[in-house]
Formats: structure tokens, sequence, C-alpha cells
């Protein structure tokens, strides 16, 4: 029965570490995910920026027109840098969301095997035990 208890506390031990894996794994998740949506907005903004610069029509002379479009390109160029960070964000949020799950099914797997000792140290009590009430039978002379 001690190598049965040792063995539960083992099994909890290991829960609580899976369990501490699991948040740890899910707020690798969160920050990769707000990543993400910081590196969407700001190719929102660039994308939206730029579409306006385009589309102005006040120029003065041809060399403020050329250091529009000079402008115009460059705010295309990081939109289009921000478009494989997002790429590259978006794979590594998936990476980090897939390992919060799999980390959260080791946790769950361990709180079964736990559970599971826990009733099999409950059921081999049970049986060790004799009911109240109960007596022994005297078959002497």
């Amino acid at each position: 029965m001690k190598a049965e208890r040792a063995r539960l506390a083992r099994l909890q031990r290991l829960e609580r570490i899976r369990d501490i894996a699991r948040r740890t794994a899910l707020a690798e998740a969160g920050r990769a995910e707000g990543t993400l949506a910081q590196l969407q907005a700001l190719a929102q903004r660039t994308d939206s920026l730029a579409a306006g610069y385009s589309a102005r029509a006040d120029a003065q002379d041809a060399a403020s027109l050329q250091q529009l479009h000079k402008f115009v390109r460059g705010l295309e160029s990081i939109s289009r840098t921000t478009a494989g960070d997002i790429d590259r964000a978006r794979i590594h949020a998936d990476q980090r969301a897939a390992e919060a799950a799999a980390a959260e099914r080791r946790r769950a797997a361990a709180e079964e095997r736990a559970q599971a000792q826990a009733r099999e140290i409950e059921r081999k009590q049970a049986a060790n035990t004799l009911p109240l009430g109960a007596r022994k039978v005297w078959h002497g002379s």
C-alpha cells in the first residue's frame, strides 16, 4: 500500500508539473497571437497610409511629385515586409497553439492516471476494512 501511495504522490506531482507546462504554453501562445495582431494592425495602417498618399494630387512640381512617389514606394516596401512578418508570426502562433493543446493533453493524461491510482487505493482500502457491526464467529468449545 505504501508503494501505491508513493506512486500516487508521483503522479500528482507530474500532473502539477504538466499543469505548469500547460500554463506556460498558453502564455506563449497568447504572446504569439498578440504579436500577430500587432503586425496585422501595422500592415493595415501602412496600407492605409500608402493608399492615402498615392491618391494625393497636390504636388506643386515634379520634384515634390517624385518625392511623394518615393515615399509611397517606401510604404509599400514596408507593407510587403510586414506581410512576410505576418506569415511568419501566423506560423509561430499556430505552432504555439499546437504546443498548448499538446500540453493540455499531457496534463489531462497525468490527471487521469492520478485519479485512477487514487480509485485503486480506495478500492483496496475498502476491500481490507471490515464493515461496522460485523462480528467474528467463534467456533470454539
